[in-house]
């Protein structure tokens, strides 16, 4: 169960990365949307898990390898806007959020589009 504590700073952390994710799609020239789907913090605020859903699909690897290459960065940024409010700043790890595509292929399925032979 989460804290008030865990639940403000994971929102924080949410919103300062969707803005930023927002800003460098803008000034990129290639249409690939980056969009945080959720964060969970730890309860003792070290550690942070950003959720990243990436559209069109076929980027998803790039994307999630060149922001791997970056985490530092990102580190430094949320420190950054975070420095105020907390003692440590969290480490931050990113995962790809398949859930909408899980949802999909369900969804697929159930129609009898999919791979399962209707009954």
């Amino acid at each position: 169960m989460e804290s008030n504590r865990q639940r403000k700073v994971a929102q924080i952390i949410q919103e300062d990365f969707a803005e930023l994710f927002r800003k460098q799609a803008s000034e990129s020239k290639q249409s690939i949307l980056v969009s945080v789907s959720d964060v969970k913090v730890t309860p003792d605020l070290s550690i942070a898990k950003i959720y990243l859903s990436i559209f069109p699909q076929e980027h998803r690897k790039a994307v999630m390898k060149e922001i791997e290459e970056n985490k530092a960065q990102y580190r430094n940024f949320i420190g950054q806007k975070m420095a105020k409010q907390v003692r440590v700043i969290p480490n931050i790890s990113f995962y790809l959020d398949t859930t909408l595509d899980d949802v999909e292929k369900l969804e697929r399925e159930l129609r009898g589009e999919g791979d399962n032979p209707i009954l």
